[in-house]
């Protein structure tokens, strides 16, 4: 069933189309309030957010463009807010890093540890759009109409978080400085 004629039967009232609805999003949704938001409890919060916006504004939803994308700016709008709302204290799971981790040092893990936090230290709006992208496969046009943005502001967007990450990465001795290319001589000059 196309998006527009999902939307309608939602607008009548149909409990079917609702629950269709849902199912058809509700894994994007949670996995990109799961990313963003780095808790569980949030995300299905955030989430159960999302879909009561959702049918609040699908009467506004313009029928000449993909549904997909209006229901992703709502999840990252969603996400904002909370991100925002959110108490500045410690929660209990921020102590959890200094427990001793008993597994076996795994250079793997490290590295993925280490992505992950420079990911989740990135500018909102870069986060955003890397999680968009990277994690769930979404393309540089739905990106930018999810966010609210021109594509061209994605792709520096995209490539600016990119450097953040590589950045931290070779600071952290992760990855290895790139070996610069020897200068051209220049004619008549000696070695």
């Amino acid at each position: 069933m196309s998006d527009a004629a999902l939307v309608q039967r939602c607008l009548t009232g149909n409990p079917a189309a609702a629950r269709e609805l849902v199912e058809r999003f509700q894994g994007d949704v949670l996995a990109v309030c799961r990313r963003l938001l780095g808790s569980e409890h949030d995300s299905e919060d955030v989430a159960q957010e999302v879909f009561v916006r959702v049918f609040r504004s699908l009467a506004r939803w313009d029928r000449e463009r993909p549904l997909r994308p209006w229901v992703l700016g709502i999840t990252v709008n969603r996400c904002r807010t909370w991100i925002g709302k959110r108490a500045k204290g410690p929660e209990l799971a921020d102590y959890l890093h200094e427990a001793p981790d008993r597994r076996p040092a795994d250079d793997s893990a490290e590295l993925t540890a280490e992505i992950r936090a420079a990911v989740d230290d990135l500018r909102t709006d870069y986060r955003e759009v890397f999680v968009l992208f990277h994690e769930h496969g979404h393309p540089y046009e739905l990106i930018a109409e999810a966010v609210g943005r021109p594509v061209g502001t994605i792709k520096t967007w995209l490539h600016r978080a990119r450097l953040e990450i590589l950045d931290r990465l070779r600071s952290r001795g992760l990855v290895p400085n790139e070996e610069q290319p020897p200068a051209p001589a220049v004619r008549g000059e000696e070695w």
